[in-house]
């Protein structure tokens, strides 16, 4: 029988191929020494039929492209310093289609006190955006996976679900044959999906506050994210169900509560940051951003929720592409 990637998943191709490269840790971005400081990379690839639905405009196309990178520098603690793209354009594409998608990602970065630097331009059978961020940290001031300790507090910025309410919106208006949602609420939530904020300044500011043992980006989904970080720290998790803040949107779409529970622990989508927090620098962590506390770092290397029908285990599912290796070199 042949051995092909889909049988296996992202994660354990991740896994296979750090091996082979040898890289030791995994986390958001690769970090480079540079003098006083160290510098971070990422890099992202997406697809037009796996990461965007028909309801996406292009300028949406172009302003995620750069979110999603941006994202990754913010869950190091990182400054932004540019950013390189690389596009692979249909031949048959529209001229102000292609010229929207980069008005899109130029203005994303502006947003976040950057910009796209340059990058490649090419033919594609399939439109295929990669973009490629760089930043700038203080060597004291990185933020990493690895790191939680026991009786550390679990945190995550933001609220949880809206984007995986969003694609749910965006599939079933594409089941129909729509390009574009009518509803001005359900709307809303497409475009927490499809204009994610990258929250850079809050990563900023929690590096700044010396308080945060570990982090990283839930843009998979937060049960994969603390499976990465419980990984990373050779610790596990308890997560206070009722303490997860689930975007009151979520519930526009949802069939009933447990659903909107499923949707901000799995959906993925939604780029905000869970991490870890000393008990004792928990103030000063919450006046650096608007933070919710979900959960506490278990010493047993166990994966628990916690609700009012008693205690389960958390399931390791959310978004994976069939191999995605741009967010986890070392």
């Amino acid at each position: 029988m042949r051995d092909i990637c889909a049988d296996h998943g992202e994660r354990e191709l991740v896994r296979r191929i750090t091996r082979i490269l040898e890289v030791e840790e995994k986390d958001d971005c690769a970090v480079v020494e540079d003098g006083e400081r160290y510098l971070v990379w990422t890099t992202d690839m997406l697809h037009r039929r796996a990461d965007f639905p028909a309801v996406a405009t292009p300028w949406q196309i172009g302003w995620m492209t750069v979110a999603v990178n941006l994202s990754d520098v913010a869950a190091m603690g990182a400054v932004p310093l540019g950013l390189l793209s690389a596009v692979g354009i249909p031949p048959e594409t529209e001229t102000s289609f292609a010229e929207e998608i980069f008005r899109g990602m130029r203005d994303c970065a502006s947003r976040y006190g950057t910009r796209v630097l340059g990058g490649d331009l090419d033919s594609h059978d399939e439109l295929t955006l990669v973009g490629t961020a760089l930043g700038g940290v203080e060597r004291d001031l990185i933020l990493r996976r690895r790191g939680a300790r026991p009786k550390d507090l679990l945190c995550t910025t933001g609220t949880l679900g809206s984007a995986g309410a969003g694609l749910r919106v965006a599939l079933e208006a594409e089941g129909k044959g729509m390009t574009k949602v009518e509803d001005p609420d359900l709307r809303a939530l497409t475009k927490r999906l499809l204009e994610p904020a990258p929250k850079v300044e809050e990563g900023q500011a929690l590096a700044l506050s010396r308080s945060v043992t570990s982090m990283m980006d839930n843009s998979d989904g937060l049960a994969l994210s603390l499976y990465e970080l419980a990984e990373a720290s050779g610790v596990g998790f308890s997560v206070q169900e009722e303490k997860i803040p689930i975007d009151p949107s979520v519930r526009m779409v949802a069939e009933d509560e447990g659903d909107a529970i499923d949707l901000a622990l799995h959906a993925g989508g939604d780029f905000e940051l869970v991490f870890t927090v000393s008990p004792d620098r928990i103030e000063v962590a919450a006046n650096a951003c608007n933070l919710s506390v979900i959960g506490e770092v278990l010493a047993e290397k166990e994966m628990v929720i916690e609700s009012d029908m008693g205690r389960r285990a958390l399931e390791p599912r959310g978004y994976q592409h069939m191999m995605k290796l741009s967010t986890t070199p070392p």
